[in-house]
């Protein structure tokens, strides 16, 4: 779990950051806090915080630790702790995770589904 607060998210506070003028198509893998400023289609496989900032344009499948969405996701969300979709954020595919919020003004089209916390022995 990251220390990063959501409400105190600098640049510092990521280990990559994806920038506006990047358009990438793939599969991205990471551990370590990741920023999506730019475009991104395929894969999103990881487990850190993901962070899908203003203006950024997702349209892949998303699993990770956390996900932050500021900007727009086309695509299944899946979160194995919080998935958060803030004002600005636009999701178009179904969420999964154990804890999910919406801010009022963010648009949400698809099917949420609130999972059970993975146990540890």
């Amino acid at each position: 779990m990251t220390d990063v607060h959501n409400d105190a998210l600098e640049d510092e506070d990521f280990d990559t950051i994806l920038s506006q003028d990047i358009d990438f198509s793939g599969t991205l893998n990471f551990e370590k806090p990741f920023l999506i400023r730019g475009r991104v289609s395929g894969n999103i496989d990881a487990r850190g915080l993901l962070v899908i900032d203003e203006g950024a344009v997702v349209e892949a499948d998303v699993k990770a630790s956390r996900v932050i969405v500021r900007g727009k996701v086309k695509g299944d969300v899946t979160a194995e702790e919080k998935v958060e979709i803030m004002a600005s954020g636009k999701v178009r595919g179904n969420v999964h995770a154990p804890e999910v919020s919406m801010e009022p003004g963010c648009a949400f089209n698809g099917h949420c589904v609130m999972t059970e916390r993975p146990h540890t022995p």
